[in-house]
């Protein structure tokens, strides 16, 4: 994928009795990500097996354009608001961010 060189993986431990609200939650991402400068690639919910391990996936060009994209999202009245809802319900029980470079042909 041109243009995304650094992609974000959050993997989410989530309270599973909670999962409708983990979905409002990556819901409202939908919106707030792509108005800060991330390009998402989606967020993913437990179907079957594992049922309390959710994924966002969100693309930068550079470790430079995330830190920008994490000024802006601070920044962002709604994203401030999602973040409130999700400490204040407290559905996420553990958050983890991998970085990864996208491998381009040669």
């Amino acid at each position: 994928m041109r243009g995304m060189n650094i992609t974000v993986f959050i993997r989410y431990q989530v309270d599973p009795f909670q999962r409708e609200d983990f979905r409002r939650y990556a819901q409202a991402w939908l919106r707030i990500i792509p108005r800060c400068g991330g390009k998402l690639l989606g967020y993913f919910l437990p179907w079957e097996g594992t049922n309390d391990i959710a994924w966002g996936v969100i693309g930068f060009e550079s470790l430079a354009a995330y830190e920008a994209y994490r000024a802006r999202l601070r920044a962002d009245p709604e994203g401030r608001e999602n973040f409130a809802f999700a400490q204040e319900k407290r559905l996420i029980l553990r958050e983890e961010r991998t970085f990864v470079e996208n491998v381009e042909p040669a």
